[in-house]
């Protein structure tokens, strides 16, 4: 199948490419796109959390918080991998890049991104404090897992079954975020106080990292099979966890 429409047609009608060798071009720059995106976010999303790995109150917080950022370089990696399949410049991530680097804290970025690299907005902002990321790995980690599931099932498949693999241990991410956040709210009213200044924070920058809501993009990305639910849809289920979650956390 070398035809672009024909291979254009056969991604319409639910079909798999496994080489770059068969994708179009408009095919393969939305999936480095796609990539870049999630190798980006991982990586700025790792160093950032990293700097904090000693402010957690115990050992076994700081051994959380470290697995945490040692597997969100593995899952960059990998994908990274990929992406120099395609031709993709690699070299850019194994060479000096401000990937900690933050903007102000009170800034809002809303959803339109800062040229430098394709990380998600919500890791150009700073953590203030333990809690804060705790708060902020909870936050994000349900998002990143309703968007893996959603990219697990996207038509290049070698990229989906890394997606797969990813898939449980971000959901760990966010379960340990869970147990990191119940035992900092159970120790005393003030640092619950503190979480819920941190939800008031982030949740909008999280809600964020789902994109526009009418995007014009996912009608394109439809069609070559890259997502299938659209950004409402994922932002509604993130806001659905959310809401049963944190009462029961904060009490």
């Amino acid at each position: 199948m070398t035809d672009e429409t024909g291979i254009l047609d056969y991604l319409e009608r639910g079909g798999k490419l496994s080489s770059p060798d068969n994708a179009p071009a408009r095919y393969r720059a939305e999936l480095l796109r796609q990539m870049a995106s999630f190798v980006d976010s991982e990586i700025a999303g790792a160093a950032g959390f990293a700097e904090c790995i000693n402010l957690g109150p115990r050992i076994v917080a700081r051994i959380a918080a470290s697995r945490i950022v040692l597997e969100k370089f593995d899952h960059a990696e990998r994908v990274l991998k990929i992406m120099g399949e395609f031709g993709a410049d690699t070299t850019r991530y194994e060479t000096l890049h401000p990937w900690t680097a933050r903007v102000e804290r009170d800034r809002d970025l809303g959803a339109k991104r800062l040229p430098g690299d394709m990380r998600l907005n919500v890791f150009h902002y700073p953590i203030a404090g333990w809690a804060d990321a705790v708060t902020l790995n909870v936050l994000m980690g349900v998002a990143t897992v309703i968007q893996l599931e959603e990219l697990a099932d996207g038509s290049y498949q070698p990229l989906a079954e890394i997606f797969r693999e990813i898939l449980p241990r971000e959901t760990r991410h966010a379960e340990l975020g869970e147990e990191g956040l119940r035992q900092i709210a159970a120790e005393r009213k003030k640092q619950r106080d503190e979480i819920a200044a941190s939800v008031a924070y982030w949740r909008g920058r999280v809600a964020a990292s789902f994109g526009a809501i009418e995007s014009p993009r996912f009608d394109l990305l439809s069609r070559f099979g890259l997502r299938h639910r659209p950004n409402e849809e994922l932002l509604a289920a993130w806001n659905q966890k959310l809401d049963a979650l944190l009462p029961d956390i904060l009490g």
